[in-house]
């Protein structure tokens, strides 16, 4: 049998009679009659260039004009042009782990170069080269302080990310790990593998977190840390948060990709890729995947985490972003954003209406008397107000997207 080519009568019943079956169905003879799928109710197949008008024609239903005021975890980012134009190279077509480092210099460099630019944002010793999503890495946190503490109960304060609680609550709930879910950190934190805390949580608010007494995990949004202290500042052995609000699209929700950066001194049970700085046999630098006993090819079973893969493409557009902004763009979208939310929550204080947060970087909560009403009128005018919560609670946010025009339409519509 010749490789890559198409499987011939012949061929597949050899292949069935070495397996001690007599046809292809009988491989799938576990699964009952009531549950498969009788056959496919398909329309007959168009040309591509009848493809391309329906599609086209589809894609007029979306509604894509809206000024967007939501939040929630996926924020409308200034994206510079320079960044999709050089992401889509084909040299990046592939975001598969360079495990043929001759071959993928340019690969592990840029992953090499995202790792250094999230512990300076961080203030943390080491990161790893990006996993799924900020979700992935809270979970993946929580494993990995009950690696290191030997402990398999923890502490997460209730105002996480609700989508990052599901996650937690998927990976926890197989790994016989007990989650204390609190609105407040307990005094006594000795019996936890360690304490998350989302600053700016979920909601918005600034939290500085409490000193404990196990392993401290800080969920932060990395955009925020050209204005607010670090979470290396506010004591945390593991930083983790989503990359998404560096160059990435809102894309309907995703995709985005997390990160974790921790201590040195844990450096060996941090889970995901590295890659590491070395010389080759000429004396010149070269790149290369670093720690890889840690992983799931090496380790099996006994690695510390089973993500094979990592979101490399993902975090070469943010290492591009951090590139082009520079120090002082990167401040100056911060600050913009933040000095956004800020104005548009006193004009709404000025419209009578209550802003429920005391300290908030560029999200709050705003009270409002019926929120379903509140959120229609700002979508007749082409406005997306914010992330329904309750019946009368709205979650806005802004960013550098958002101008004055922009927060005086919002005001003017309500």
């Amino acid at each position: 049998m010749k490789n890559f080519l198409v499987h011939n009568e012949k061929t597949t019943q050899e292949m069935c009679e070495a397996i001690g079956i007599s046809k292809v169905e009988d491989l799938f003879k576990q699964i009952p009659q009531s549950v498969r799928m009788s056959e496919l109710d398909l329309p007959e197949g168009l040309s591509e260039m009848e493809t391309q008008r329906k599609v086209k024609n589809l894609a007029k239903s979306n509604k894509s004009d809206f000024i967007s005021f939501l939040g929630g975890g996926i924020y409308n980012k200034f994206v510079p042009a320079c960044i999709n134009q050089v992401a889509s190279r084909f040299e990046f077509n592939t975001a598969y782990t360079p495990y043929q480092p001759e071959i993928s210099q340019g690969t592990l460099q840029v992953m090499y170069e995202f790792q250094t630019m999230i512990c300076r944002l961080t203030g943390m010793d080491i990161s790893n080269a990006t996993v799924y999503d900020a979700g992935t890495a809270c979970a993946e946190a929580i494993l990995m302080a009950c690696r290191i503490s030997k402990k398999y109960k923890v502490c997460v304060l209730n105002s996480l990310n609700p989508e990052y609680k599901r996650v937690i609550e998927t990976y926890t709930n197989s790994q016989g790990i007990e989650v204390d879910w609190v609105d407040e950190i307990p005094q006594a934190t000795k019996d936890y593998a360690g304490v998350l805390v989302q600053t700016p949580n979920y909601y918005g608010e600034i939290i500085q977190p409490k000193e404990v007494e196990c392993l401290s995990i800080i969920c932060c949004d990395p955009s925020s840390l050209a204005i607010l202290k670090t979470p290396a500042e506010m004591g945390a052995d593991i930083a983790v948060g989503d990359i998404q609000t560096l160059g990435i699209p809102m894309n309907f929700g995703g995709p985005s990709a997390g990160f974790i950066a921790c201590r040195e001194k844990l450096m060996r049970q941090l889970p995901g890729r590295l890659a590491g700085r070395t010389v080759d046999k000429d004396g010149k630098q070269a790149f290369c995947l670093t720690i890889q006993t840690r992983e799931q090819h090496i380790k099996r079973e006994k690695a510390t985490s089973n993500i094979c893969s990592n979101q490399a493409l993902i975090g070469l557009c943010a290492t591009l972003y951090l590139s082009v902004m520079g120090n002082k763009g990167f401040r100056q979208a911060s600050y913009l954003s933040t000095k956004n939310a800020h104005i548009l929550a006193d004009k709404l204080k000025e419209k009578g209406y209550k802003i429920l947060n005391t300290n908030f970087f560029n999200e709050f909560v705003l009270e409002v008397p019926n929120a379903d009403d509140f959120l229609t009128r700002l979508e007749n005018n082409n406005i997306l107000g914010g992330i329904k919560l309750d019946d009368k609670k709205i979650l806005v946010a802004t960013t550098e997207m958002i101008s004055d025009e922009d927060i005086d339409l919002y005001i003017k519509s309500i």
